[in-house]
């Protein structure tokens, strides 16, 4: 009889560990292993786009995915290279990614090679003008993501280059005509001109050469300054233009902090490293299964004001205490 009850015991108890062990098996499983491309249109040694892309990785780490662990990152440098970018888009695609995170100048190509594969876009100027997205509140499709801003934004532009140099009476305006933002920048740009009493003139953003070409025609004459209007052509010619600027002594307003930093006079734009932590937020709701055509497109929150006062002492520039007061940042 004991016999037969430890035998019992036995079988009960080798029952019970046979449905425990499954359980330890999967909990010993590691986790799912996610997949993230990312493609942007400048080149791996470029700092700041190194910046943006540790924003973006420590927001997602912030948020519980940890390269190797449970999530696996691709990144691919365009460098300006638009064959390279159209390549790199392929690529990615072809590694079948979960998400992928385009900026500037790759979500084109990006949405040329996917219509599937969904995409968090960032610094992208006017994506409902660009046919990226459907409307900035229902994006439709397989993109969505954070506008570069608002177009209001380029008037104030003139306005801050007439501020810092009153006598400016001429600017030359650098856009890229191939994209809708380049159009649309310049229309407002040359709506608020009148008003401040200065003459626009469009130069285009094309290769080198031309920009040159152009902006060395537009020095020959006195009281002049330029605007570089966003696009991703401005971030590929940015220290050419730069250098261009300081040799004919032209006051120059960016879209962006870094051209500033690069030895630019003075921007005023968005914050582009909360972009990138932004975008966290929204690749970790698509990877736990929202789809991005039901998430809004944002407009950015923070805008910075940065003045270089080196480059305005070699300009020979007295920056104005208006303007000191405001700026976020002032490079001494």
């Amino acid at each position: 009889m004991a016999i037969g009850i430890g035998r019992r015991q036995f079988i009960s108890a080798l029952g019970g560990a046979a449905a425990i062990w499954p359980l330890a098996a999967r909990a010993q499983q590691p986790e799912q292993m996610r997949r993230i491309g990312m493609l942007t249109g400048l080149a791996t040694n470029d700092q700041d786009a190194q910046a943006r892309y540790a924003a973006f990785l420590q927001g997602m780490q912030q948020l519980g995915w940890t390269a190797d662990r449970n999530v696996h990152f691709d990144p691919r440098w365009g460098a300006g290279n638009a064959a390279n970018i159209r390549k790199y888009a392929a690529e990615l695609v072809a590694l079948a990614p979960d998400v992928i995170l385009a900026t500037g100048s790759a979500i084109g190509p990006m949405l040329e090679a996917t219509r599937t594969v969904p995409i968090v876009f960032v610094i992208t100027p006017d994506p409902v003008g660009a046919g990226y997205v459907h409307s900035l509140s229902q994006p439709g499709g397989n993109a969505t993501g954070f506008a570069m801003f608002e177009y209001s934004l380029s008037g104030k532009w003139l306005e801050l280059l007439k501020e810092i140099t009153p006598g400016v009476t001429r600017a030359a305006i650098l856009r890229d005509t191939s994209i809708a933002a380049g159009i649309g920048q310049f229309a407002i740009i040359q709506s608020v001109a009148p008003s401040v009493g200065v003459d626009v003139t469009p130069i285009d953003l094309r290769d080198a050469a031309e920009i040159e070409r152009d902006v060395v025609a537009f020095a020959q004459s006195a009281n002049g300054g330029l605007i570089l209007t966003a696009s991703p052509l401005a971030a590929v010619h940015r220290d050419l233009i730069i250098t261009l600027a300081a040799r004919f002594k032209l006051p120059a307003v960016y879209g962006e902090r870094f051209f500033v930093t690069g030895g630019g006079l003075i921007s005023y734009g968005p914050n582009f490293l909360d972009q990138f932590r932004q975008a966290a937020h929204y690749v970790d709701r698509i990877l736990k299964g929202e789809k991005p055509g039901d998430l809004p497109v944002q407009a950015p929150t923070k805008y910075e004001l940065t003045i270089n006062l080196k480059t305005a002492k070699a300009l020979g520039l007295a920056v104005p205490q208006s303007i000191l007061a405001r700026a976020d940042q002032v490079i001494e």
